[in-house]
């Protein structure tokens, strides 16, 4: 499929009917999001739904002219699992090679870096510091971003929880010493972790991601121009912006 750039949001695709009909065999493109306690550049917020993934699926149902129907999960494992089943029509996710075996990838609309959030009674100062047996390490169980850390560490390994609230439960409580996961996910943790930080440097770097079932390949073919598209029409930009990123960068065209 086609987008073009009209003179607003509308990106004017060209019809293509067949793709349409594979990527949303129900008639309605159902929409896999995943939560946090904030919206961010992937997570989104449940009350009220809003968030990047959030504005990107509502301007491809429009182009799509479908009704959209968004299902949130409580980490992006669990919406994998769900697109890779076909219950899920398409989401935005992080990539890695585990994930790809089960789904299948169209280009990015931002590049992400994954790091640690640290409490301040941990001590620690340096992604070198996190790599010590006495060192409690969390993340979301069946992500991109726990596979790289437990990849990384070599004296201690990071216990899996469900979901972004958990770990921060944990981490508040004095359960955890270290919760990984992307740097701009874990930016407004600050406010409700006092005294906690963010370390420098990154144990993986990957791309967010459009993503349909692997077994829809006019469904990709239908999808796979949109991201290109809503980054050269600003759209991108502008949905960065309306949840206060405007610090963070769009991925460059062509990833």
């Amino acid at each position: 499929m086609e987008f073009a750039i009209g003179n607003s949001d509308k990106l004017n695709p060209a019809p293509d009917m067949m793709g349409a009909a594979e990527l949303a065999p129900s008639g309605v493109l159902r929409m896999g999001l995943v939560e946090a306690p904030h919206a961010g550049l992937f997570f989104v917020e449940k009350e009220p739904l809003r968030g990047v993934t959030v504005d990107l699926g509502a301007a491809l149902a429009k182009e799509l002219s479908l009704p959209i129907d968004y299902r949130v999960f409580p980490n992006s494992g669990e919406c994998t699992e769900a697109t890779s089943r076909g219950e899920i029509d398409v989401a935005f996710m992080p990539v890695d090679e585990e994930r790809r075996a089960k789904v299948a990838f169209g280009p990015a609309y931002y590049l992400l870096r994954s790091t640690y959030l640290v409490s301040g009674a941990s001590g620690l100062m340096s992604l070198a510091a996190v790599d010590e047996e006495h060192v409690r390490v969390v993340g979301i169980a069946n992500t991109t971003t726990i596979r790289a850390s437990a990849r990384s560490l070599q004296k201690t390994a990071p216990i899996a929880v469900r979901s972004v609230e958990e770990a921060v439960e944990m981490v508040r409580s004095g359960r955890a010493d270290a919760f990984a996961l992307s740097h701009d996910s874990l930016k407004p943790l600050l406010a409700i972790l006092p005294e906690s930080r963010i370390l420098n440097g990154a144990f993986q770097e990957t791309s967010i991601s459009i993503v349909v079932p692997g077994n829809r390949p006019a469904a990709l073919a239908c999808v796979t121009a949109f991201p290109e598209a809503a980054k050269r029409s600003g759209l991108v930009r502008k949905a960065f912006d309306r949840i206060g990123r405007a610090d963070e960068a769009v991925a460059p065209l062509g990833r």
